[in-house]
């Protein structure tokens, strides 16, 4: 008996020695298993894509200091309890160290906040494949101004911000296109800020379009036509102005008679906005004809009798 009680006891040491030597195995295997997976396979962050768009400007911070420092102590000196640190700190908060794909409208919120400022009625000027020439105009009247002429456009015009979970939590490499993800740093705060500049509109207000486009001066997709538009309010804005521009030289793809200016026209009157359209707004094609002054187009211009 005390033989059989000690083999028994034998072969239960032996079976619980194997199961830990078992276990070890096991617990080896994975972690070797997960160090190869790591290694041979990494995770895909955002900052290790290589996005389409161009990365975050250098020096983004003084540029966005710079811009709002001149916008409310020279340009506009009524503005000038704006906090301008304060509105970097905001924007900063809304993308570093975050994924550039998951960009949220809460994320821009205390930014449109602390950067918004009235606008003053029958200035508001949207535009839509006029960029250029747009602005090119608020340049020479200041009677109008477009989003890129309010502060919150002015600081972020033609600049380009993304963060990274990793550090330093900006990717200055490349930053994702609309095409790449919808909700990415520059797509959600334009549209945000879009909103916001339509809803501040009051009075008479300007779209200038461009009629030389075959595709049509007015799209559906284009952020004036499905953001802006829909958010302007008919109890404060009495009516709405079509300029619809052509190209010097260029092509006249579409007049107020045209196909899609018949389509904005639907949409407005629909929403019970009072319309007109004029082709060639003569302040703005007078514009044209100082950087074309010996093109047939601009004859008229510079006939004196």
């Amino acid at each position: 008996m005390p033989f059989q009680q000690g083999s028994a006891r034998t072969r239960q040491r032996t079976v619980l020695l194997v199961g830990i030597v078992v276990l070890l195995i096991a617990l080896v295997l994975a972690v070797v298993l997960a160090s190869i997976l790591t290694h041979g396979k990494p995770e895909v962050s955002p900052k290790m894509m290589k996005w389409k768009d161009r990365g975050t400007t250098k020096n983004l911070q003084e540029v966005i200091l710079g811009r709002c420092y001149n916008y409310v102590l020279a340009r506009y000196p009524e503005l000038g309890n704006k906090d301008c640190l304060k509105i970097w700190e905001s924007l900063k908060n809304a993308f570093v160290y975050k994924n550039p794909c998951n960009i949220t409208s809460e994320d821009y919120q205390p930014l449109m906040e602390l950067a918004s400022h009235p606008i003053s009625c029958n200035k508001s000027l949207f535009w839509s494949k006029t960029n250029d020439l747009a602005h090119r105009y608020t340049k020479s009247n200041q009677n109008f101004l477009t989003l890129e002429d309010t502060l919150l456009g002015y600081m972020a015009d033609r600049v380009s911000w993304c963060g990274d979970p990793s550090a330093p939590g900006i990717n200055y490499e490349s930053c994702p296109k609309r095409s790449e993800c919808e909700s990415n740093p520059s797509s959600v705060f334009w549209k945000m800020a879009s909103k916001m500049f339509a809803e501040a509109a009051c009075g008479v207000v300007q779209v200038m379009l461009n009629g030389s486009i075959e595709a049509g001066a007015f799209r559906s997709s284009s952020i004036f036509g499905s953001i802006e538009i829909f958010n302007l309010n008919p109890d404060k804005v009495s009516a709405v102005h079509i300029w619809l521009m052509h190209d010097i030289g260029g092509p006249q793809s579409e007049s107020c008679s045209g196909h899609s200016i018949k389509r904005l026209k639907s949409i407005l009157e629909e929403r019970n906005f009072t319309i007109t359209c004029e082709d060639n707004y003569r302040p703005v094609q007078l514009l044209q004809c100082v950087h074309n002054p010996d093109h047939t187009d601009c004859r008229p211009c510079t006939n004196t009798t």
